[in-house]
């Protein structure tokens, strides 16, 4: 089972955060949130919603295949499913 640790830093325009995966091989990843995303997704604390969304990916993908960076927003193209599951479980 993966661990997944987030830190997140508040900026003008929502949030960044820095991911790091550790699985069989480490990972490392940086996701922007902006306020929009983050109440499309539920909205709570921004660090359990990034920590949400990549327990939802590594349900369907290895880390190593997720994006190095990215906003929440893009999940969503690649898996339609995602706004639901994050909504239902925020």
């Amino acid at each position: 089972m993966a661990t997944v640790d987030v830190t997140v830093e508040e900026g003008k325009d929502g949030w960044t955060a820095d991911v790091r995966v550790a699985d069989r091989t480490t990972t490392a990843h940086r996701v922007s949130v902006s306020r929009a995303e983050h109440v499309r997704y539920g909205g709570g604390e921004v660090r359990d919603l990034v920590r949400r969304s990549f327990e939802f990916l590594l349900v369907r993908e290895p880390n190593t295949s997720i994006l190095r960076e990215f906003s929440l927003s893009t999940i969503e193209r690649y898996f339609p499913d995602y706004r639901d599951a994050m909504t239902r479980a925020g």
